[in-house]
C-alpha cells in the first residue's frame, strides 16, 4: 500500500488535495447556543470544504453521520491517541467496521518515551496501518512521542516509512521561535520531505494559536506558508494517481483560542474563528494551485 494512499474512494484520478474542517473547531462558533450536528455539517459543505476531521461516530450515530456525510459529499478523517500499540490496533479495527475513513491522525500520547522504545513503537504503529489498509499518520505534536523537533528528526532518520502530520505549530510556539534560525528550518524541511497531512494553525512563538489577520497579515504567516508549500510539493514527488493530501484547518475553540478574559470562564474569543478558518482554506487551495506550476 502506498503510504500516500487513500481508501476514500476518488472520483478524480490526479493527485489532489482535500482541505477538512476540525470538527473540534466547530465548538463554541455560535456564542447563544451551539449548533447541532447538521447544521456545523452544511456549514462546513457550503464553506466549501471537501471533508470533515473528528472521530470514528459511535454505533449510535453511524447512521446518521453516513447520510450527512452521503448528503453534502464530505469525506471523514478521524483522530487517534494511543498510549500502545494495543490501543492503535483496537482503533483501527473500529476503523474498519465504521468504514470509509479517509485517515488516521495519530497522536501517540507517550511524551516520555524516547530513542529505541519510541522508535519500534513508531515501527508497530506504522505495520499495523498496513495490514488494515488504513493510512495513519504521526502528527509534530507536543506532549506526545514527537514532543520536540530534534527528537522527530531522529525518528524520520531512523524510520524510512515513517508519515507525518505536518503542524510546525507546535515547535514554533514549544521553541519560542518569534524569528525562524537557519537550524531550525533545515530540521523543519526534514521532517516536511514526510508529509502525508497538513493541519494549519499559526504560531507567534508564544502562544500555539494566534489571529493571522482577516487576509493574512500576521508576519509568522509566511513561514507557514512556505512549510506548507514544501510539505506539499514532496508529497506530489511521490504521489500517485487517485491519491489525496489532506489540509485540515484546526483551530481550536477556548481555551485552546485566546480569549479576553482568561481570568474567567474563557468563552470570549479575541478573533472569529470561522473567518480564520476561512482563511486558511483559501489560502490551502492557492498553495496546492501554485506548487502544480512548480
Amino acid at each position: 500500500m502506498s503510504s500516500n494512499h487513500s481508501t476514500h474512494t476518488n472520483t478524480f484520478n490526479d493527485p489532489r488535495l482535500e482541505v477538512h474542517m476540525s470538527w473540534w473547531g466547530m465548538n463554541g462558533l455560535e456564542r447563544s447556543a451551539e449548533y447541532s450536528l447538521e447544521q456545523k455539517v452544511e456549514m462546513i459543505a457550503e464553506a466549501g470544504f471537501d471533508g470533515i476531521n473528528g472521530f470514528i461516530p459511535s454505533s449510535e450515530e453511524a447512521k446518521r453521520w453516513n447520510k450527512l456525510l452521503e448528503r453534502y459529499r464530505l469525506s471523514l478523517s478521524v483522530n487517534a491517541y494511543p498510549k500502545t500499540c494495543n490501543d492503535m490496533a483496537i482503533l483501527l479495527n473500529q476503523a474498519k467496521q465504521y468504514g470509509a475513513i479517509q485517515h488516521i491522525n495519530v497522536q501517540v500520547m507517550t511524551p516520555f518515551l524516547i530513542d529505541h522504545g519510541a522508535i519500534e513503537m513508531l515501527r508497530g504503529i506504522h505495520e499495523l496501518s498496513e495490514k488494515a489498509g488504513i493510512p495513519a499518520y504521526i502528527e509534530t505534536h507536543r506532549g506526545t512521542i514527537t514532543q520536540d523537533l530534534l527528537r522527530t528528526v531522529s525518528y524520520v532518520e531512523a524510520l524510512e516509512q515513517l508519515r507525518l502530520t505536518i503542524d510546525m505549530s507546535h515547535y514554533v510556539v514549544a521553541g519560542e521561535m518569534h524569528t525562524i534560525s537557519d537550524e531550525a528550518e533545515a530540521l523543519m524541511q526534514k521532517l516536511l520531505e514526510r508529509t502525508s497531512a497538513i493541519h494549519a494553525r499559526v504560531s507567534n512563538g508564544e502562544q500555539v494559536q494566534v489571529d493571522a489577520g482577516p487576509s493574512g497579515e500576521h508576519p509568522m504567516l509566511q513561514h507557514f506558508e512556505r512549510w506548507w508549500s514544501s510539505g506539499m510539493k514532496h508529497w506530489r514527488k511521490a504521489a500517485r494517481n487517485g491519491d489525496v493530501l489532506p489540509f485540515v484547518v484546526e483551530l481550536g475553540p477556548p481555551p485552546y483560542a485566546i480569549t479576553v478574559d482568561d481570568y474567567g470562564q474563557r468563552r470570549q474569543e479575541i478573533n472569529d474563528r470561522w473567518e480564520q478558518s476561512l482563511l486558511f482554506l483559501r489560502t490551502a487551495r492557492r498553495i496546492w494551485s501554485e506548487t502544480a506550476r512548480v
